[in-house]
């Protein structure tokens, strides 16, 4: 049989410096490395090689390295070499295409296009290291005003709110489509700093049950793992009604991934598969969302927010505002360049919009519509460093979920073969050999490292700005400057550019 697509990697040995100890043999899940014939000698088969890149970090005499296979074609700027290789796969399997983590097409990338004010003299700046500086987030309703008895105690009842110790969480990732090592790390990870995890629509693990403080339990379309229990032991409840690398469609756990512990925890059978389907079926209009989201207060006796998760589509305003007025406490906005573990390629690359653009819409729709202290924005999809977050909130975000981050600083090297199950680096597999790779007191340690230098370089970065909390910073677009946008960007954005 022919094979119409050329391989996308090379594994380059150094003949001198390989002493044939099969290190890369016994760490590459996608079997590219071998022993020939004579049982001593490693060769390599670059057909199978994903860039994972688990066998260059751990060859012990740097032996390896990968390199792009180049094999030029015809030029043809409207039937690119992507193209014509996905045809050639859909035409040898006859099915749909499969891609993992966020978009990867070379869209605009607005955070790049903002850049953020600094204070002068005027309004001299603030040293986040011998000054205070406010990183703490509130997410909840904000009631439109307090009273307070003379003796200082609070009249006023306070609807059911978290505070997070910095305005960083980590997002929806399911057990399931992550290792349970994966799973505990952000548990871990979110205990040490303060902040939330998110169980995604997996189910909550037993062995994670003494996290529920921390945890963001999600109430998705297959309502998998969905109990009271689940529900109380929560720091609040999330309704995922879309996500950004697949708006408009549920969601697809293959049945191989689904062993035991993912059935116990998803309350399924072992080996089905774990379909979420496109829409919820008990919610077709506002009011359908409205009575899902009391009943889960009542179920809860109205001790935990209530989030809703959407994915940034072209009506996101409208949207916002719907969800906000069925009372929902918390409004998830998840951007086209958020990650996944497996969406159809098309989905992935081709819906959606960009969080920034989102985000910034809802914000002033809120705003406009003078309900924005009722409901706390999320923004999510693809923040990569900590002027992201920053920029994020001066757009209007109360917090930022990460995802993708958190896994870098694990180990993921953004192989995207999520969907495969065979993941080096223990993430997203339930292959006991492979998830045995991934010490979870190793890989919180890691995540903990990244989020506290975020959350310096965040203070910095306000103090730079003469700016002390966040809730200062909050929706501040005075803050931000665009470069390169045209009219209609800087207007939906909310910026003026750069020069003015």
């Amino acid at each position: 049989m022919i094979n119409y697509i050329p391989r996308r990697f090379t594994v380059v040995r150094d003949r001198e410096l390989c002493i044939d100890c099969g290190c890369c043999v016994r760490q590459c899940s996608n079997e590219c490395h071998y022993y020939d014939d004579d049982g001593k000698t490693v060769l390599s088969n670059s057909n199978e090689c994903v860039a994972c890149h688990r066998c260059v970090d751990l060859c012990p005499t740097g032996a390896l390295r990968i390199e792009k296979y180049v094999c030029d074609y015809r030029d043809n700027a409207n039937w690119t070499p992507q193209y014509q290789q996905e045809v050639c796969r859909q035409a040898n399997t006859g099915s749909t295409l499969l891609s993992a983590m966020g978009n990867p097409q070379p869209y605009p990338i607005y955070w790049d296009k903002l850049l953020l004010n600094a204070s002068q003299v005027t309004n001299p700046s603030i040293d986040p290291l011998r000054e205070p500086m406010e990183i703490r987030t509130i997410l909840g309703k904000k009631p439109e005003k307090i009273e307070v008895e003379k003796k200082g105690r609070l009249k006023t009842k306070m609807p059911p709110q978290v505070v997070l110790e910095t305005p960083i969480i980590f997002s929806a990732m399911s057990f399931g489509s992550i290792s349970m090592n994966a799973q505990k790390s952000l548990a871990i990870a979110a205990k040490e700093l303060g902040t939330l995890f998110n169980t995604g629509e997996g189910g909550l693990h037993e062995e994670l049950k003494d996290f529920g403080k921390y945890a963001v339990v999600q109430v998705a379309s297959g309502r998998f793992g969905v109990h009271k229990g689940y529900l109380e032991n929560s720091r609040f409840i999330e309704i995922k009604i879309g996500q950004g690398a697949k708006p408009g469609i549920g969601g697809h756990l293959p049945g191989e991934k689904v062993n035991v512990e993912v059935s116990n925890a998803r309350m399924i059978p072992v080996g089905s598969d774990a379909i979420s389907p496109a829409p919820h079926h008990d919610i077709y209009s506002i009011e359908d969302l409205r009575q899902l989201i009391w009943s889960l207060k009542q179920a809860t006796d109205g001790k935990k927010p209530v989030s809703v998760k959407i994915a940034a589509v072209h009506n996101i305003a409208a949207i916002a505002s719907g969800v906000a007025r069925a009372g929902a406490d918390i409004v998830v906005i998840d951007g086209f360049r958020g990650g996944t573990g497996a969406a159809p390629t098309r989905i992935r690359d081709n819906v959606g919009i960009p969080i920034e653009l989102a985000l910034a819409a809802a914000d002033q729709r809120l705003r406009d519509e003078g309900i924005r202290s009722t409901v706390s924005l999320v923004a999510a999809g693809s923040f990569r460093c900590s002027a992201d977050i920053v920029k994020a909130i001066a757009l209007g975000a109360d917090a930022c979920y990460i995802a993708s981050a958190a896994l870098i600083a694990m180990g993921c090297h953004m192989c995207q073969t999520c969907n495969t199950g065979k993941c080096n680096w223990g993430i997203a597999t339930q292959r006991p050999d492979l998830t045995r790779r991934l010490n979870p007191e190793i890989a919180s340690k890691r995540v903990i490292n990244l989020v506290n230098a975020w959350n310096h370089e965040i203070k910095e970065i306000m103090g730079g700005m003469g700016i002390n909390s966040t809730d200062s910073l909050r929706g501040n677009r005075l803050m931000l400057r665009g470069i390169g946008l045209n009219e209609k960007e800087l207007e939906i954005l909310g910026v003026k550019h750069a020069g003015e």
